[in-house]
C-alpha cells in the first residue's frame, strides 16, 4: 500500500502543471472530452508500463534529447495543424487520419518519453523492489487524476470561449511547448 500511495503522490505532484496536462486540455477543445480522456488514459498506461517494465534501462536505449526533439517537433506540428483547421470543421474527429483516441494517445506517448513522471515512475520501480503492480497502479491514477484536471479546464474554457479564440490558445499551447522544447534541448 505504501509503493501504491507514494507513487500516486509523487506523480501526481510531478505532473501538476506539466505541458501534458496543457496538451490534454487543447485536446479538449478539438474532441470530445470522452474521446480525450480515453487516449490520455490509454497513453497514461502505455508510458507507464514501459516506465516500470524497463526502469533505469529505458534511459540508457532512448536518449531524451532525441525524445525532447521528436516531442518538440510534434507539438509544433499540432500547433500549426490546430492553426490551419477551419472554424466549420474545428470539431470535426476526422482532422486526423488516426482518429482522436489515436492522435491524443499518441501524442501523450511521446510527450512524456523522458518526462519527470516517467523517471519518477521508474525510480519508485527501482525503490519498491517486488512492487511494481502497485506503483505502476499508483503512477497511472496519479496521471489521470492531474490530467483530468487538464480535460476539465479544457471542457469549462471552450464552453466560454468562442471557437477561434480557443483554437488560437490551443495553437498557441502547442506552439509554446514545441518550441520551449527545442529551446531547452539546445540549451
Amino acid at each position: 500500500m505504501e509503493a501504491l500511495l507514494a507513487s500516486f503522490l509523487v506523480v501526481f505532484l510531478a505532473e501538476m502543471g506539466d505541458k501534458t496536462q496543457f496538451l490534454v486540455m487543447a485536446f479538449t477543445s478539438k474532441y470530445d472530452w470522452k474521446q480525450v480522456f480515453a487516449g490520455m488514459s490509454l497513453g497514461i498506461i502505455v508510458v507507464h508500463s514501459w516506465a516500470v517494465a524497463l526502469g533505469a534501462l529505458a534511459g540508457e536505449l532512448i536518449p531524451a534529447n532525441l525524445m525532447q526533439i521528436l516531442a518538440s517537433l510534434i507539438f509544433i506540428g499540432f500547433g500549426v495543424w490546430t492553426l490551419r483547421s477551419d472554424d466549420e470543421e474545428e470539431e470535426e474527429a476526422h482532422d486526423s487520419r488516426f482518429g482522436p483516441l489515436l492522435t491524443v494517445a499518441m501524442t501523450f506517448i511521446v510527450g512524456e518519453m523522458g518526462d519527470k513522471t516517467q523517471f519518477a515512475a521508474m525510480t519508485m520501480a527501482a525503490q519498491y523492489e517486488g512492487a511494481w503492480m502497485a506503483v505502476l497502479l499508483g503512477a497511472v491514477l496519479g496521471m489521470i487524476v492531474a490530467d483530468s484536471l487538464g480535460i476539465l479546464a479544457g471542457a469549462l474554457l471552450h464552453r466560454r470561449l468562442p471557437a477561434r479564440q480557443m483554437r488560437l490558445l490551443s495553437a498557441a499551447i502547442f506552439l509554446l511547448f514545441g518550441v520551449a522544447g527545442l529551446v531547452k534541448t539546445v540549451l
